[in-house]
């Protein structure tokens, strides 16, 4: 399995690549993109989830398109903390994805973040449900990946002083 600690992604990302967010839903995967620099996240896109060979040319030509060198994905830990079905699903998932990319991938705890950003769009945004139900998954994805962008950017300068 490709699976690095998060911190240890970092550092092995090659300078100027950017960073894939995935929060790979049953129905549709989430992607956000963080920029060059690993200080921002954005929403990018879903996709319709289906088998990995399926998706695996897509997945590839936004890998180059985009620049990425590496993959962040959500990691559906239980409210308690716990490691259930949903998170060894999503661990293999994206060890498998990180494999057939080439790439480096870390977990990342995205636990709430679908309910978080669906009371951001419901509370700030006063989107529809139809129109919630269209962003959702990939503004989740960038709520993870600004997450792991920031935890550890804040350990990196820790480190430094």
């Amino acid at each position: 399995m490709v699976l690095f600690n998060p911190h240890a992604l970092r550092a092995a990302l090659p300078p100027g690549r950017r960073v894939l967010g995935l929060d790979p839903g049953s129905k549709i995967v989430g992607l956000a993109l963080s920029d060059a620099s690993l200080t921002l996240a954005s929403p990018y896109r879903g996709l319709a989830r289906r088998k990995m060979g399926a998706m695996l040319e897509e997945f590839a030509t936004i890998v180059r398109a985009e620049e990425i060198g590496a993959l962040v994905c959500g990691l559906p830990l239980g409210l308690d903390g716990s490691f259930g079905p949903a998170a060894r699903a999503a661990q293999d998932w994206a060890g498998d994805l990180a494999e057939r990319l080439a790439l480096p991938a870390c977990l990342w705890d995205e636990r709430l973040s679908s309910s978080a950003v669906n009371r951001f769009l419901i509370t700030e945004m006063d989107l529809t449900r139809k129109r919630r139900a269209e962003v959702v998954d990939k503004v989740a994805a960038a709520y993870m990946l600004q997450g792991w962008l920031d935890a550890t950017q804040a350990a990196e300068k820790r480190s430094a002083d």
